[in-house]
């Protein structure tokens, strides 16, 4: 007689987001620390050309997602494009892509919990710095332990001061730009600073390119709706209506926030990659108390990106448990339907990484955080391959598509040239050459084992 398997051991997700929860996701999703401080470092080694970069990356990213959209309406999932990658390419794909992202937002975490009590610190300098990294990250843990919906209600109420934030800024430096904010110096107004600083190019089209990979962290996050509409009444319609949105999404907080920081601050401005590109615009403009404000958001904004990290890195932990791809334990479920052991598991080497980042040298860490963005890149790669493979088998199986690529398999294709294409600038470049050996020793050694776990798995079959 067969037993039905206790509450914890179903392996099965709850589908505890609400509507409100995956919208509030998907506009903010776009929205990290790496917009309100990371910025400040590109501006500064692009100049006003950093508005191609970013335009570069948001096509970039429009485009993948729009693919990544077409396969989750059609087949939702919680491990999202690992999932689409091992059924459309094969099962190594889906490993080495999988155990790479979960490997991305685990490095996430340390920074974000260093960024969130560094802010703390300062406040409060009787608690030391890994003191409140440890409170941080803890509290987050305990959010994403109990349900989904702690995390979606978390996730909603951060989502939502972030994106008040950035239309406050936007309305305040536009009233600068156009000259009628009171107090404000007459040297903002206008677009002058795109040209006046050596050029709208001042440091050639290959800073513009390197800047690219600065703005590919701040994106990653997008893709996170596919993964968080999994766990929705209505997956298919949230995912379509969030690819829909992400081209105005990526339009206004990204292309006009960084328009106006740079038509209001001269890129040589040796306070951008210090302070990041807000607190210095607000400095510019003479709002009091400017740190403060955006020490405050900067926090929303970075709780938000570890609560984030948390739950993805759980949930693509949780698909790679699923497929036998990881340890089985990380696919079991509790009662409410939460990967209770692979959030632990997750968050667990994640505070380790915390750990790392203050014993060892700051170049270490530096090097293994700076291998992200070639990660971001060899992952869209993999969602363009594998969008490009399932299209076809959708169609022959006549599976309904709420969202279809646009100009398929032109754009598909123009992806798939475009990502190997900026990896082999990178590889020509001397100051991203070692981020990107590491990255792919990382990757070729993930590649490794996920081709002897397939062979194996296939030899134990066929006895």
């Amino acid at each position: 007689m067969t037993q039905t398997a206790p509450a914890q051991e179903t392996g099965e997700l709850s589908a505890g987001l609400r509507q409100r929860h995956v919208t509030m996701i998907s506009i903010a999703g776009v929205i990290g620390a790496g917009l309100f401080i990371g910025s400040g470092s590109a501006i500064a080694k692009a100049g006003p050309a950093v508005l191609l970069a970013y335009l570069l990356a948001g096509t970039l990213v429009v485009l993948v997602m729009r693919m990544l959209g077409e396969m989750a309406a059609a087949h939702p999932d919680s491990g999202s494009f690992s999932t689409y990658a091992d059924r459309a390419i094969g099962p190594w794909a889906g490993f080495t892509v999988g155990w790479l992202y979960w490997w991305f937002w685990v490095l996430v975490i340390p920074v974000e919990a260093t960024a969130a009590a560094t802010i703390l610190n300062s406040w409060v300098p009787g608690v030391p710095q890994w003191g409140w990294a440890l409170v941080v990250t803890l509290l987050l843990t305990v959010t994403n332990l109990f349900s989904v919906a702690n995390y979606g209600e978390f996730e909603f109420w951060f989502a939502l001061l972030k994106v008040a934030a950035i239309i406050a800024f936007i309305v305040v430096a536009a009233l600068a730009v156009l000259g009628i904010l009171p107090g404000a110096s007459g040297n903002v107004s206008g677009f002058s600073h795109l040209v006046d600083q050596g050029g709208f190019m001042p440091n050639g089209p290959g800073a513009v390119i390197a800047a690219v990979l600065v703005t590919m962290f701040s994106f990653m996050g997008t893709e996170i709706v596919t993964i968080a509409a999994a766990e929705s009444g209505n997956p298919a319609y949230q995912i379509g209506k969030a690819t829909r949105s992400v081209i105005w999404r990526i339009g206004i907080f990204y292309l006009a926030s960084i328009l106006l920081v740079v038509a209001i601050v001269p890129w040589t401005d040796p306070r951008l990659p210090e302070s990041g590109s807000y607190q210095t615009a607000l400095e510019v403009l003479g709002i009091p108390g400017a740190k403060l404000i955006v020490d405050v958001v900067v926090l929303v904004a970075v709780a938000s990106c570890l609560n984030s990290a948390l739950y993805t890195a759980s949930r693509m932990l949780f698909s790679l448990g699923r497929r036998n791809q990881a340890p089985a334990i990380v696919n079991r479920t509790t009662s409410q339907g939460v990967p209770r052991y692979a959030v632990l598991g997750s968050t667990i080497i994640g505070f380790l990484a915390v750990i790392a980042n203050y014993v060892f040298p700051d170049d270490v860490f530096k090097t293994l955080l700076a291998t992200s963005g070639a990660v971001a890149l060899l992952v869209y790669l993999v969602i363009a391959v594998s969008q490009l493979r399932m299209r076809r088998t959708l169609e022959r199986e006549g599976v309904a598509m709420p969202v279809k690529m646009w100009a398929f398999p032109v754009l598909t294709w123009a992806v798939i040239v475009v990502i190997p294409v900026v990896l082999i600038y990178m590889a020509s470049r001397e100051d991203s050459r070692l981020d990107l050996g590491m990255t792919a020793l990382i990757a070729v050694g993930v590649v490794a084992v996920g081709v002897w776990l397939t062979r194996r798995r296939t030899i134990g079959a066929d006895t």
